[in-house]
């Protein structure tokens, strides 16, 4: 079920309720032409599919295994970006924050703020987002158990907002790898928040000795089914035109083109189960 907060924000598109919203876009903002291209496509297929979407892109990338990695095309022009998508094709957006300074200045593009795994357990962040009165998303830590994520979410109700999200991203498996639990999915809707599984975070393969971060993408369609059979709220896809020439994360995104036949899978798994 869709939350009310979310239905707010796509009130403009014809969607189907009983559907999974999808939260999807490339990577990063790499230029205007990729920003637009994405979500034009995959803005497309969900007004097919009755589907729900959030347009996605990291306006600065934070969390980088090199110091040579690209970061982004800075704050203003990123932000500018997305928020320039969004009203082109009607979309709500969403980015990362990393820092409790960042967020009120990200709340005037965006519509969701999304705090990323690595910090979520940072108070000052998480309150900072909620004070902004936007709706938080909270990329579970790999560190983390889905239970212990209350603890993230008493931080942003006791700011005063009630709009959270949590997403599963995988938990460390070994140094190099991860591995998803889907009775995270279950225990962290126990906590009456809608629950989204990130598809392509979840395949990555971090902390490469080459300095570029591995993944398995060839394994999306498999999480993203068996999120559906276990019953998550929405999906997570980042997703590229040709993920070989990306600037960051090219090794775990779908290729753009593959994105409407995997979504059409879902939505019979999503219908069998409703």
């Amino acid at each position: 079920m869709i939350p009310t907060f979310l239905q707010d924000l796509v009130k403009e598109q014809s969607y189907n309720p009983d559907n999974f919203f999808l939260i999807a876009g490339p990577c990063v903002v790499e230029s205007e032409e990729l920003v637009m291209e994405v979500a034009e496509k995959v803005s497309s297929i969900c007004k097919r599919l009755e589907i729900p979407y959030i347009f996605k892109a990291s306006y600065r990338k934070a969390n980088r295994t090199s110091a040579t990695s690209f970061t982004g095309l800075g704050d203003e022009v990123g932000l500018g970006l997305i928020k320039k998508t969004g009203e082109r094709f009607q979309l709500p957006t969403t980015s990362d924050v990393h820092a409790h300074d960042e967020c009120a200045e990200a709340a005037q593009y965006i519509d969701i703020l999304q705090i990323p795994a690595f910090l979520c357990r940072q108070t000052d962040l998480l309150i900072a987002a909620a004070e902004t009165g936007k709706i938080v998303n909270v990329k579970k830590g790999q560190f983390l158990s889905g239970p212990s994520m209350k603890f993230a979410v008493e931080k942003i109700k006791k700011a005063g907002n009630e709009k959270i999200m949590l997403t599963e991203r995988g938990t460390t498996f070994g140094y190099q790898d991860l591995v998803v639990d889907y009775r995270n999915i279950t225990w962290m809707k126990e906590l009456n928040v809608p629950v989204i599984m990130d598809c392509t975070h979840s395949l990555q393969q971090p902390n490469q000795t080459s300095g570029v971060t591995g993944g398995n993408p060839k394994l999306i369609g498999t999480i993203a089914k068996a999120a559906i059979a276990t019953g998550v709220d929405g999906l997570f896809i980042e997703t590229h035109p040709n993920p070989a020439k990306a600037l960051s994360d090219g090794a775990n995104m779908l290729q753009l083109d593959l994105l409407e036949g995997l979504l059409g899978q879902l939505l019979k798994i999503r219908k069998a189960i409703v």
